[in-house]
């Protein structure tokens, strides 16, 4: 693998960073009003299939096997990381209305507002993108080869900057309240414990 295959590969989650950024503002979200409530569920489905279209170019480009770069104790560290991140989606998950995320609910209730309130229980007491961490820690977890190591990499930047976009989203949406969460709690890591 040469460094023009990594750059390849960074220059395909900077594009799926970038459109799926573009695609979330309301900005876009207004033109193309023949969505209408199905928007959620279409960018929803696009995101999906762009970023294990990236994914599978990234294995393509950069070989999905590969030497284990992860001497034998530490990749039983790994595992567990890996299991823990698992264990934390799924608990973070637990938290959301599963259809108004995947974007069904807005479907078949036109009658509910789209968005959900404020999320400052449970997980969120701790950080505020559960999903996130619990994603960066299988990514991690799972960065055994030199692939697998450049997903993790890519993946986790994606995550740090899409964070800071979509938290300029939800203080417009929820405004102080928002401002005043994220002054309390840590984006990924629980490094305060419980702070709400």
């Amino acid at each position: 693998m040469t460094p023009l295959d990594h750059m390849i590969y960074a220059l395909l989650w900077a594009l799926f960073g970038t459109v799926h950024s573009i695609l979330a503002s309301k900005t876009v979200k207004s033109s193309l009003p023949g969505l209408g409530r199905a928007y959620r569920l279409a960018y929803n489905l696009l995101a999906g299939l762009h970023i294990a279209v990236t994914v599978l170019i990234g294995e393509r480009v950069l070989g999905a096997g590969g030497a284990n770069l992860i001497p034998e104790p530490w990749v039983w560290f790994l595992y567990a990381m890996a299991g823990g991140g698992v264990l934390l989606l799924l608990a973070a998950m637990r938290q959301y209305d599963g259809g108004r995320f995947l974007g069904i609910t807005q479907l078949r209730r036109p009658d509910l507002p789209e968005d959900e309130p404020l999320r400052a229980e449970g997980l969120h007491r701790y950080i505020r993108h559960p999903l996130y961490s619990g994603a960066i820690l299988i990514l991690w977890g799972r960065a055994g080869t030199e692939a697998e190591l450049a997903t993790a990499l890519w993946a986790t930047l994606y995550f740090a900057i899409g964070a800071r976009f979509e938290e300029v989203r939800l203080i417009g949406r929820y405004g102080d309240a928002y401002r005043a969460y994220r002054s309390k709690v840590p984006s990924f890591v629980p490094w305060k414990g419980r702070c709400l």
